[in-house]
Parts: structure tokens; sequence; C-alpha cells
């Protein structure tokens, strides 16, 4: 029996906690052989959107996904998402159909969830100020994520649209302090923890308003080469970890663009957020180091997402066992 699940099946369905653990579970299942995650291929559409087939297994869930992204940006002129997704669950055994599920809350999850898994290993223990550059709907998320591994109680934000600026505040009223910026230069310099949440093409923050100490979730850019929000400075000065080291160096500007100008080298971005969870990798070795996630987003988070939703739903009864769903992620 396929579940479907629409947006409106997914609205509060997974809690950022329990997503949080999975997430994590799910990049030291890659770290340690347990999950397979190839680096995806586009594929052109019409005009300027691309198609991006992800693909990843997890061997000890069982569970096989297909995420198909579809990057439209000319959406925008007409008031339309320029990111669309659908996320396929198959039995990673028998390749059974277990579910489909609309991809948009999922992927503003599981983003933020690896945000908070990398800042939780990489942020200086005592960080409570957030920046955040961008102020959508990903940056709502991203502060009530991050709240859930450091006492944040401050944010900097900045956006391009005043409308934007209102909308977040209004989301996060009473949560923590919300201090407007003028620009992205001044979130960045008051920041313990920046995350850049924009779809840029061109730089937006350049590395050399880092300041020792910070930490830094680059999330924004889509997965397009020719597309980064950190100037090859930033990726030069700090300690990069990586969701997948193949995903980067096939889809990732931030790491593609400051290769190409010299400032790093392909092992730059071969520090995988995996091993540095399973202690094999070093993240944060001092308080001043510099750290930076350079998050492309990969088809796992979208399974560890995937396989906690479909547990809530309870349909089908198998998926609930054990041996589909161990103690870190079974409700």
């Amino acid at each position: 029996m396929t579940v479907f699940l629409d947006s409106t099946d997914l609205d509060g369905l997974v809690g950022r906690a329990e997503l949080i653990d999975a997430v994590r579970a799910a990049f030291l299942d890659l770290a340690r052989g347990l999950a397979e995650q190839p680096a995806p291929q586009s594929l052109p559409g019409a005009g300027d959107t691309q198609f991006l087939p992800m693909t990843a297994t997890s061997h000890r869930l069982g569970l096989s996904v297909v995420k198909v992204m579809s990057d439209a940006p000319a959406n925008r002129a007409a008031g339309q998402p320029a990111q669309r997704s659908t996320v396929l669950v198959l039995d990673a055994r028998t390749g059974e159909r277990l579910a489909i599920l609309d991809g948009e809350i999922g992927t503003r999850m599981r983003t933020a969830a690896a945000s908070a898994v990398a800042t939780d290993a990489l942020a200086r223990s005592d960080a409570r100020v957030l920046g955040l550059v961008g102020a959508g709907r990903l940056a709502v998320e991203h502060v009530h994520a991050l709240r859930e591994v450091r006492g944040i109680d401050t944010v900097h934000v900045w956006s391009r649209t005043a409308a934007t600026v209102r909308a977040f505040r209004h989301a996060v009223d009473g949560l923590l302090d919300v201090i407007e910026a003028p620009g992205p230069r001044q979130v960045t310099e008051a920041a313990d923890i920046l995350c850049t949440l924009t779809p840029a093409r061109h730089p937006v923050v350049s590395g050399q308003w880092f300041r020792p100490g910070l930490h830094v979730n680059a999330v924004g850019a889509p997965p397009r080469p020719d597309h980064r929000e950190i100037d090859a400075t930033g990726m030069a000065r700090a300690t990069v970890v990586v969701d997948s080291t193949a995903t980067q160096l096939a889809k990732s500007g931030e790491a593609l663009l400051s290769i190409e100008e010299g400032a790093t080298l392909p092992q730059t971005f071969g520090r995988e957020l995996g091993a540095v969870l399973a202690g094999t990798t070093p993240g944060r070795q001092l308080p001043s180091d510099i750290t930076l996630f350079n998050s492309v987003g990969i088809a796992l988070e979208d399974l560890a997402y995937a396989a906690v939703a479909i547990a809530r739903t309870r349909i089908p009864d198998r998926f609930s066992t054990e041996r589909r769903l161990p103690a870190e992620v079974a409700p």
C-alpha cells in the first residue's frame, strides 16, 4: 500500500527535535558505510529550468529515495515557487513503492535540520547571536531548528524586501530579539552563527567580514555551479565542512568557483559532516576558528524526513517496525 502525503498532510506532522536526530543519524550512516549517496546529475528543462533527480539509500532503514527537484528561476516573476520537488520512497530490498511525498515542507525542514546538526557540531557552545541573510520561510525554519541546539536569544536579519522582514518578525514574535540590519555586512559582523539563505548567483557575503569564532551555514544558493552566496575569500578563510564531497564538486558554486579562482583546492571540500560527527575528522578545534558548513542538500536528508513522516502516519503498519525505524528515529 502506497502512502500519498501532500503539504496538508505533512504540515506539523514531524517534530523538529526528532528530525534533527534523524538527520544526524543519516550523516553518521554515510560516514560508517551504512548509506549510499551518489552525486546527482542535472536534467535540462525548457528555458532556464533544470531538474535534479537526487537518490540515496539507507541500509540501516532499508529504504531508498528518489527526489526530483525542479529549479525554475523564471517562476519568481509570475509569483510562483522557483523550486518544487517530489519524493518517492521505495523498499531498498524489494523495490516496492512505499510512499510519495510533496517535497516543499520536507525540504525546508530537513535543510534547517542539517544546519542544526552542523551548528551543534561546529559552532561555539556559547553562541547566542544568530545572523540571517535572507528572511523568508527558510529563515523562520532555521530560527526554530537552531534554537533546538543553541541558546539563541538574538537574531540580526537582512532581506532585500522590507515586507519579507516584516513577515519574518511576525513569525518569530516572542521567541527572541529581532534586530533589522541595513545590509549583509552588519549581519555577518554581529553574528556568532551566520546563515545565508538567498538564491544568489553572485556573492552577497564577503569572507573579509568573518570574525574569529564565527560559524557559517551556507544554505541558500541553488545547486548550480555558477551560483554562490559567499565569495572565495570566505571559503579560503574557513574550516569547510560539507554534506557530501561528491555532490559539492558537482553542484556547489561556492566550491567550484573558489577552486577556479585559485582560493581553494578540491580537498578543501573533503571534510564531510558525517565524519566530523563520527570523530574521524576534526571540526572546530579552537574557539577562534571560523567554521563553515556548505550545504548543497542531499537526498539522504530527504530520506530521513520521509522515514519519520511515514512512521507518523502509521500506514502501512509494518513500516513502524523496529527493523525499519530504530530507536533514534522511531516515534
